[in-house]
């Protein structure tokens, strides 16, 4: 058998335990599959002191990850953010000839090339199957087990604090605020839960996939972003009877006018795979033109999954597989075009609340019809006359820039008491 594989591992967190956690309880598992040792060289985090959920007890401490480069031949940075000791870590080992290991979705999808052509020039290994989906190996699915594939699109539901709140608003009937408060309690969302419920934590993974689909650089600052907080328990129950569920939808497509990559809330058919993907767990769907349709679902987070996609990249280095960060070197990445969201084709939902009089459903689709949206189905619920209504319309497709337009001037309708809520959906 070769000689051990050092690895250091920077942050022990979540994450960071559950990495240690798999390489404690079976070694010899992970060394007879890869053909050499992995030893564990170095540790490093904020406070040797904290207690944590794995044993340090016998392991190297180094009060700075920037200590271990010298000592190790992977570093494993579970650190987290797009800058900080994070960056300058896996910058200072790349430039050391170190392989590294990430789980930084933030720091791949906004510095991932410049890392990767540090990669390049030392001849190492940058990998980051954790950064996106935890424990479904979608890197490695599109990258390899896919590569003979031209994608129409690829659209996942990526962050399961999301996924978790709008399944618990859909089967407990509670509002955002509540699910979000529960979220909390139960650790699946974060105090400041900004970056999950906006759609940051989404739009970074999206654009690693992306880049990885259409054999170009991750471009983060080309990704439409609406989070979730507008979602209310009214849009919910009408997409039920509508027969849909409402999902953060993460969605990247080829289209006439170049790549569109969007994160936002989509109404998408119950029974479909994505809308039985509940709680905290992701699911991802691809669409080759040789493969078909592929769907993934998993754990998108946690010690478990998230440690396995870690382990599994550190395998791969002490197994001697060697693979650029985006497939093809940095040069080679195509030049593409992104597309705008003003392109996007799709139906809509569209929710009003209105004062109840005769003629103001002929307002509002007066106003459909100057923007040439054609309607498909109107609900509104049983109430008492003069009272303020719900009312929902659907669309059949459309382009984004028209329903903007009409959207703008049914707000402005004396009979209009709430601005309209619009929600796009994906047929899958």
């Amino acid at each position: 058998m070769s000689s051990p594989l050092r690895i250091g591992i920077a942050g022990l967190g979540t994450v960071g335990c559950g990495t240690l956690g798999i390489f404690r309880h079976q070694p010899e598992l992970l060394a007879s599959r890869c053909g050499r040792v992995i030893e564990i060289a170095g540790i490093s985090a904020k406070n040797k002191n904290k207690k944590r959920d794995s044993d340090i007890k016998g392991l190297p401490w180094f009060d700075t990850p920037l200590a271990m480069i010298d000592k190790v031949d992977v570093i494993v940075e579970l650190i987290g953010g797009d800058g900080g000791m994070a960056r300058q870590l896996v910058e200072t080992a790349l430039r050391n000839g170190k392989s590294v290991v990430t789980a930084n979705k933030a720091l791949i999808a906004h510095h991932g090339i410049e890392l990767a052509r540090l990669a390049e020039k030392r001849n190492v290994v940058l990998a980051f199957e954790a950064a996106v989906a935890g424990g479904i190996p979608i890197i490695k699915a599109l990258r390899d087990g896919l590569a003979a594939n031209r994608f129409r699109r690829v659209i996942g539901i990526l962050n399961g604090t999301c996924n978790y709140i709008l399944t618990s608003m859909r089967e407990y009937h509670t509002s955002f605020g509540e699910a979000l408060k529960e979220a909390q309690k139960l650790g699946y969302a974060e105090a400041e839960p900004s970056f999950d419920v906006d759609g940051i934590d989404t739009a970074h993974k999206l654009a690693i996939l992306a880049g990885l689909a259409y054999g170009t650089a991750p471009a983060i600052d080309k990704v439409y972003v609406e989070g979730i907080r507008r979602i209310s328990l009214r849009d919910m129950e009408f997409a039920a009877e509508l027969g849909y569920t409402i999902k953060l939808l993460g969605i990247a497509a080829e289209t006439e006018q170049g790549i569109l990559q969007r994160v936002h809330p989509c109404m998408v058919a119950a029974n479909s795979p994505l809308g039985a993907v509940h709680g905290v767990y992701n699911g991802i769907l691809a669409e080759g033109d040789s493969v078909g349709t592929v769907f993934f679902e998993g754990r998108g987070a946690g010690a478990g999954p998230t440690a396995s996609s870690v382990v599994a990249d550190i395998m791969d280095i002490a197994r001697g597989v060697a693979y650029k960060p985006f497939t093809l070197p940095v040069e080679n990445l195509a030049s593409l075009s992104f597309s705008g969201m003003e392109n996007l084709c799709c139906s809509y939902y569209l929710r009003l609340s209105v004062t109840d009089r005769p003629g103001v459903l002929a307002e509002v689709t007066g106003i459909l019809k100057d923007e040439q949206i054609s309607l498909r189905s109107f609900l509104q619920h049983s109430h008492q006359p003069g009272e303020t209504v719900q009312i929902v319309l659907t669309t059949h497709e459309t382009k984004e820039s028209a329903m903007k337009k009409a959207m703008t001037a049914i707000g402005k309708l004396e009979s209009v008491k709430e601005p309209p809520h619009m929600i796009r959906i994906e047929n899958l």
